[in-house]
């Protein structure tokens, strides 16, 4: 298993990506840490996990919060010994007319979106200096890189996430950390599954629109993480990996008329 006895700390990890990354990742014999604000979805995962026969964790904390942040590496390190890596996975996503945002809301989307990265990732770092090793991987997105109407506040933080990685990953190069993003696109998650189904034209034909033309999983994004952060990946850093199912590859007029096409 290429990723035999680490151990991993994933964010916002109790549902959708955030779960098939963990779960991905203890496939690959790692020891993770199961963060999420609700304790139960966690703890749910982290039995799903140990019945598959491998080792994880679960805690709450709220990863905006430095001094939360703070005490869920401290447990990992009392439980594992060790920290090898961190996904960045935590994050909010609020649809909201721009002239309609509030401060409170703006601040809660770059909080939960940004800040949470700084701070997991400056936590945990300070171990991985110390082992001279370590991979972070930030869950980005590709609304990071072009925009979409009713998502400014997201977008923002996720342009502002990818920034972020490269400027992180040139600074922690030194220590042997490789810091990197995985952008995925619109996901078909528990909660996009229930959107799907209530609105099942609209979803039929956003997939129309993927050259793929399949919906995009939870586990698509969670096998580039599982690269990112094994021995494969040692000289990638400061990368984002794009997982859209080739959407950014077409051109904008080309999309209209894609469905027609096939």
């Amino acid at each position: 298993m290429r990723l035999d006895g680490k151990v991993a700390i994933v964010t916002g990890a109790g549902t959708g990506i955030g779960r098939a990354i963990a779960i991905a990742l203890a496939k690959e014999n790692t020891d993770v840490v199961i963060n999420d604000i609700d304790l139960p979805l966690a703890e749910s995962v982290a039995q799903e996990i140990k019945a598959m026969g491998h080792k994880a964790l679960a805690v709450k904390a709220d990863v905006s919060v430095s001094k939360e942040v703070n005490q869920m590496v401290e447990k990992t390190l009392e439980a594992f010994k060790r920290i090898d890596i961190l996904v960045n996975n935590a994050g909010i996503t609020k649809q909201m007319a721009i002239e309609n945002e509030t401060e409170d809301g703006w601040d809660k989307t770059m909080d939960v979106n940004l800040k949470s990265v700084f701070l997991c990732s400056q936590a945990a770092g300070k171990y991985m200096i110390k082992q001279r090793s370590g991979k972070i991987v930030n869950i980005a997105s590709i609304t990071g890189q072009r925009g979409v109407p009713g998502l400014v506040a997201y977008a923002a933080s996720k342009g502002g996430l990818l920034q972020l990685t490269r400027a992180w990953a040139t600074e922690w190069a030194r220590y042997n950390i490789n810091v990197n993003s995985v952008s995925p696109s619109l996901t078909f998650t528990p909660n996009q599954q229930k959107r799907a189904e209530a609105h099942p034209d609209f979803y039929k034909d956003r997939v129309k629109a993927i050259p793929l033309r399949r919906p995009l999983r939870p586990e698509d994004s969670a096998a580039a993480v599982v690269f990112l952060a094994s021995p494969e990946a040692d000289n990638i850093t400061g990368q984002d990996i794009v997982v859209d199912g080739g959407i950014g590859a077409i051109h904008p007029g080309a999309a209209l008329t894609l469905s027609t096409v096939y």
